[in-house]
């Protein structure tokens, strides 16, 4: 079998007689001397790394849970090949565990003067932005007995965006929508109807909707129907304050409270209301305000990628004025918070009573669906004594909740999985009952 031609030449460096002798330098270099012109050919074979054009090209935003390609293009301008291995180096969290090894090096021939691409796909793990480290490039010669090491700067950013699960429940809650504004009739004129038609009258209709002016011009008595107003504004506010790091199952509330608002914003705007985000705890974290219907999700999606939630304590004061600055006109405010006894007693219900006198107030909260399985526990100490501290702590909420709707708060406190579907269901109620 014939041998390639380094493993040729390093059998035949390997088979020079030695012979028994005195070590000395002499000696040494003698024996060794092939082998390090062979290095040093090598090495002046191998293509350089300090003169290679980088650059990059590709997707620059992708969901949570989704892939990007990220194309590096390596422009080799010497009069020699290049043959490589490369590191396209990226923060761990963009990749799944145990896959950034394969992820991340590549092989890569790139003759003289020519230039080549190379793909790094990620499937980033986290929310943000995930920037591009340094790309290592390692050239060999045509032997792979030496190479030259050099790193590169390329800067490249993959904002990760959050993966919008509750979108599978937009097309129900918009048939719903469909069928609130097609009703004939609202029979409470309340706050936030407008006149839609006149139809006659039929027993059961509320007497108040009766238009006198238009019955004593025919022969039956008219009465007005009502719809739903258009245009309402709605404001979301994100608590990011400690209670929304909490974890339930693999990500925090903050992550849950995101996807119920993305729903509510994509099915508001359908129902023609316009939609504000707010998302505070000691300062403004991020705000989105003015987006038409096209660019509302978009907005939205981008200021909440790069969210975390901040370990302090949420300035309830604050973020009242806030709200109130920026909805300075009656509006629906969501609040997405923790349910929690003490941030609410001491922070948020003494200042309810300044969003309650102009807006109308929603507050969603995520549940932990760990409790309800404590609350069954059974079978030992232990267990007994779970189901007591879940029974505990599902009365403290309920206890809350209610303290919250005596100030005439709409309360929504359900699972991650449910958040989104129930806050939806809410604004549905709030606008068939004329509220909003």
């Amino acid at each position: 079998m014939a041998l390639t031609g380094r493993a040729a030449l390093l059998a035949a460096l390997g088979s020079l007689p030695v012979g028994i002798w005195e070590p000395s330098w002499t000696g040494i270099l003698a024996v060794n001397a092939p082998l390090a012109v062979a290095c040093a050919c090598d090495f002046a074979l191998a293509a350089p790394v300090r003169r290679l054009g980088l650059t990059r090209s590709g997707d620059t935003s992708a969901r949570l849970g989704e892939t990007a390609d990220v194309t590096l293009t390596v422009t080799n301008p010497s009069g020699r090949p290049l043959r490589a291995q490369v590191r396209d180096a990226w923060p761990p969290s963009s990749w799944q565990p145990g896959t950034e090894v394969e992820a991340s090096r590549h092989r890569l021939t790139v003759p003289a003067g020519e230039r080549r691409r190379l793909t790094t796909r990620l499937r980033p793990t986290r929310r943000g932005d995930r920037r591009a480290d340094r790309v290592t490039i390692r050239s060999y010669g045509p032997l792979r007995l030496f190479a030259r090491q050099g790193t590169h700067k390329v800067p490249w950013t993959v904002r990760v965006l959050p993966p919008f699960t509750s979108r599978k429940h937009l097309p129900s809650k918009l048939a719903r929508l469909r069928e609130l504004d097609g009703r004939t009739s609202v029979l409470t004129r309340g706050e936030g109807t407008e006149f839609d038609s006149l139809r006659e009258y039929v027993p059961g209709d509320d007497t108040r909707s009766i238009d006198w002016r238009a019955t004593a011009r025919q022969t039956s008595v008219a009465v007005r129907t009502w719809r739903p107003e258009r245009d309402r504004h709605i404001l979301v506010v994100l608590d990011t304050g400690r209670t929304s790091a909490g974890r339930v199952g693999d990500a925090p509330r903050l992550d849950a409270s995101m996807d119920a608002a993305l729903l509510l914003a994509a099915l508001a705007s359908r129902a023609g209301d316009r939609v504000d985000l707010l998302a505070y705890d000691r300062g403004v974290r991020a705000l989105v305000q003015g987006r038409t219907a096209n660019d509302l999700l978009p907005s939205l999606v981008s200021a909440m990628a790069t969210l975390e939630p901040e370990l302090v304590e949420t300035n309830a004061r604050g973020l009242t004025a806030t709200a109130l600055r920026t909805a300075p006109r009656r509006s629906l405010i969501v609040l997405l918070t923790s349910l929690d006894a003490a941030p609410i007693e001491e922070g948020l219900l003494p200042v309810l009573p300044q969003l309650t006198q102009r807006h109308t107030v929603l507050l969603a909260s995520v549940a932990d669906p760990h409790i309800a399985d404590m609350a069954t526990s059974r079978g030992n100490v232990d267990a007994v004594y779970e189901a007591a501290a879940a029974a505990q702590a599902r009365t403290e909420r309920h206890r809350t909740a209610e303290q919250l709707r005596r100030h005439g708060v709409t309360v929504v406190d359900a699972t991650p999985d449910d958040l989104a579907p129930a806050l939806a269901d809410a604004y549905l109620a709030l606008k068939a009952a004329g509220r909003l």
